[in-house]
Formats: structure tokens, sequence, C-alpha cells
């Protein structure tokens, strides 16, 4: 979830103001997007700065939703992030389908600056045993039982893998 402020800020690695402080590791969401801000708009990164704000944008909507709480809950936090690198990665599907490489080159780079505010995602090899595990507890044989096979996978490994994975790999063991 750090990795952001080693890659994007080297205006951070040259004071070593933030690294040094063990505060930092106990950064909410806002904190942390408060300072990598901070740290962008003196490094003049505009990219980095308008995916920044971005997130920020998306977070306070969300807290301001009729009904939410003041405060997310850090597995809100990590659904909201994989919401916007979703929505970019498809703008950039869209963007490369047309034939416009200049605006698809931008989405993708804040899609990797999002994801880094992301835990770390489990590989496929990984999912793979959760899925062959959740299979056989259930005594799974036939498609009819993949909802049933998602729906324990989606909740084991909520925010560490996308949802697209965990289906191709159900419907991957499944099928004879």
């Amino acid at each position: 979830m750090f990795r952001f402020f080693y890659v994007l800020c080297p205006y951070l690695l040259q004071r070593n103001t933030y690294i040094r402080d063990p505060k930092f590791f106990k950064m909410s969401l806002n904190e942390q997007l408060m300072t990598a801000m901070k740290a962008a708009m003196k490094s003049k990164d505009t990219l980095g700065l308008t995916a920044l704000r971005s997130i920020k944008s998306a977070v306070l909507l969300a807290q301001t939703e009729s009904g939410s709480k003041e405060k997310m809950t850090e597995a809100e936090e990590v659904k909201l992030l994989q919401k916007l690198v979703k929505q970019r990665h498809d703008s950039a599907a869209i963007f490369s389908e047309q034939n416009r490489p200049d605006l698809a080159a931008p989405e993708l780079a804040e899609a990797k600056i999002i994801s880094q505010f992301l835990p770390e995602m489990l590989s496929e090899a990984e999912v793979e045993k959760h899925v062959v595990i959740a299979i056989e507890k259930l005594g799974a044989t036939s498609m009819k039982d993949m909802g049933k096979v998602m729906g324990i996978v989606s909740k084991e490994l909520a925010g560490k893998t996308d949802g697209k994975t965990i289906s191709t790999l159900v419907k991957k063991k499944l099928m004879p």
C-alpha cells in the first residue's frame, strides 16, 4: 500500500520526512492521500495529482452519500479503489479499441497510481488454491454450483483479487 511514495514521489525519498515517522504507517487513506498530494504538488507531477484528486473525490462522495457513516472501513476503501482502477482499465480498453492511444496511456497511468494504494493482490496460483478448497468443501461438481463457490471464495478473498479472476478459475475447475 505504501509503495506509492517510493514510486511517485522521489521528493519524500530525498527528505525522508514521512518514511522515518512511525505514524506514517498508521495513517488513514485520507491522510495518505493528502501526504501524497502534497508531495505530487511539490514535485509538479500533474498526472499523479490528477489520479490522487480523483481518489479523494470518490472518497468524499462515498462518505457524503445519504445513510453512510462518517468514516469508511478499510474494506469499503479497498472496494472503492478497486472500482476506480477498473473504471480506468475499462476506459483505456475503449480508447484502445477506438485507436486512441493518446487517451489510453494516461488512463493506464492513473490506474497504476491508484492501484498502489491497494493491498498486494494474490497470484492466480494462490487464488486457484482457494477455489479448489472451496469446491472440495462444498462438494461442487457442476456449473450449477458455481454461485455457491463464487460466494465463498469472494468473501474469503475480498480486496485481494478481482471477481473476474475468481470466476474464470471456478469455471475452469467446474467444467468437465
